[in-house]
């Protein structure tokens, strides 16, 4: 689904948008959406004044603005425990809350503009709607053709939902289903973070910022197992996939392997090294850097 989002997973754009709709079906994700939503990223890279990372980071300025409960708040959301229902949030929950909420609000403004033209006794203008969808989240509904993948996507996990229910029964499926989805989505929005939240990553503002600088100092590399990079399918080789989003994932290794001098100033991290990331929550604007907090 990643790599048809950029259009590297085969060389035709309507295969990519084929299969990559398909995947989201089964990921239970939109694609399209999210692959627009994740080609910013590729964008804004090492811009943290555009781009705020998977936590929306705050600016040093901002954070000292909040009162000392928001504050509190902000780094309670930010701490790694939050991966797990965050990661439940954005996998299962996400998607189907923001149709909910679509649905409810277009029902709304229709029922509000209904009253107030009855009330102005305009009733020939009653079938003239002119509420428009609006999308809750910035990521799903921003058009008709995602608005029109958010409810296939929708219906058809719902009607997955149920038939695995009654194949292998609710409590079972759902409790297997719900740890599964939450590991999962756990473990990639760690590696997320981890790859571009660390210990002087490239952080600049949009006056200061270079793509090519985002892609090689603002994009980690994870020296990790082979076998652990099998399940990552090789993003652990990030800043080439930033330097070349149309390099398909089963070629990063290699890629990697043969422009290794052009990442001489990469950051290369080891799973060991992935909890001192988590510090990395504040941008401080003025010295281009992320910060912890103190």
């Amino acid at each position: 689904m990643h790599d048809c989002g950029h259009n590297s997973l085969f060389t035709k754009r309507k295969l990519n948008r084929f299969f990559g709709f398909l995947l989201g079906l089964v990921n239970g994700i939109p694609q399209k959406s999210w692959s627009i939503d994740h080609a910013f990223h590729h964008r804004n890279n090492g811009n943290w004044e555009i781009y705020k990372g998977p936590i929306d980071v705050l600016s040093l300025e901002d954070y000292e603005s909040l009162t000392k409960r928001e504050q509190i708040f902000y780094k309670v959301s930010r701490n790694w425990m939050m991966l797990f229902p965050g990661g439940f949030f954005y996998l299962v929950l996400k998607p189907r809350l923001g149709l909910i909420i679509i649905i409810f609000n277009f029902i709304k403004d229709i029922l509000e503009e209904t009253f107030i033209k009855i009330k102005k006794r305009e009733i020939s203008q009653l079938l003239a709607i002119n509420s428009r969808v609006k999308p809750p989240f910035s990521d799903y509904g921003d058009n008709f053709s995602e608005l029109f993948e958010l409810i296939i996507n929708n219906i058809v996990v719902i009607i997955g939902w149920v038939f695995m229910c009654k194949w292998l029964g609710l409590v079972f499926f759902l409790s297997f289903y719900s740890i599964v989805l939450t590991l999962s989505a756990a473990i990639l929005i760690c590696v997320f973070f981890v790859q571009h939240n660390y210990e002087n990553a490239y952080a600049k503002n949009t006056k200061n910022w270079d793509i090519i600088d985002g892609a090689i100092l603002g994009s980690s590399n994870l020296d990790i197992p082979n076998w652990l990079n099998w399940f990552l399918a090789d993003i652990s080789f990030h800043s080439i996939h930033h330097l070349s989003e149309r390099i398909p994932n089963y070629n990063l290794r290699a890629c990697h392997k043969a422009n290794i001098h052009l990442l001489q100033q990469s950051k290369f991290l080891k799973l060991s090294d992935f909890s001192n990331c988590f510090k990395y929550i504040i941008w401080d604007n003025k010295n281009e850097k992320l910060i912890p907090i103190n």
